[in-house]
């Protein structure tokens, strides 16, 4: 009973309580762990929330992006953690993926390959899968919407010209941006993706709307069709 007590959050000192510790110096006082242990709540009758968070942040080289990509039944892997805690968590990450990519549609005027690299890299750049997406320009550079136009496997995904420019014209888009993912890690192009990229330029032309770039995304780094001139 007093080992259990020990690891009471209720028995801890005032400042180590990471709700409490949240009220009173607010909530960049506290490390990646507390804030975990808030969202879980408590740890097992031998850890406590604190420890446990610690335990599974280390499991990632206390990387968040890392501790993002881990599934439920991973995160279940803890003892302590249970389905209800492994959704919490999960749900926390995608929040905080979301709230990133919200943040840089508010803000974003494209200005290079670089400034669109920072806009995709968040959405599709850590995916086990292959995804394409199209970012859909005004006349001023500025992101009108961003949408995915496919998803598909390790190795490729199919894409539909015809979605791709029905979208444009319905937001009066002047110009859009491609974009997809090589889980590989490979940023050297397909064939397919040159093929592709041709194809969408051709169509492009035809209706007035330029296809700006088209970017190869990893975790890390880029390729821009644009950079490279290769539109």
């Amino acid at each position: 009973m007093e080992e259990s007590n020990f690891f009471s959050i209720k028995n801890w000192n005032e400042d180590d309580r990471p709700r409490e510790k949240l009220l009173l110096k607010g909530r960049t006082a506290l490390s990646d762990a507390e804030l975990i242990a808030i969202l879980i709540g408590s740890g097992s009758r031998n850890e406590s929330a604190v420890s446990l968070s610690q335990r599974i942040l280390a499991s990632v080289s206390n990387n968040l992006s890392e501790l993002g990509r881990l599934s439920i039944p991973e995160l279940m892997e803890f003892k302590g953690i249970g389905e209800a805690k492994a959704i919490s968590i999960a749900a926390a990450m995608e929040l905080g993926r979301r709230r990133r990519n919200g943040e840089a549609l508010e803000r974003k005027k494209i200005t290079s390959s670089n400034s669109v690299f920072e806009f995709v890299q968040p959405i599709i750049g850590e995916l086990p899968h292959e995804e394409f997406w199209i970012l859909y320009l005004n006349n001023s550079n500025k992101i009108i919407k961003s949408a995915q136009l496919s998803k598909g496997g390790i190795t490729g995904t199919v894409v539909d010209v015809r979605l791709a420019f029905k979208e444009a014209l319905q937001l009066g888009a002047v110009g859009i941006i491609l974009a997809h993912n090589h889980p590989s890690g490979t940023l050297k192009p397909s064939q397919a993706d040159i093929q592709l990229t041709k194809k969408l330029k051709t169509a492009g032309e035809s209706l007035d709307i330029k296809v700006l770039d088209h970017l190869i995304i990893t975790e890390k780094a880029y390729f821009s069709f644009a950079d490279e001139n290769m539109l």
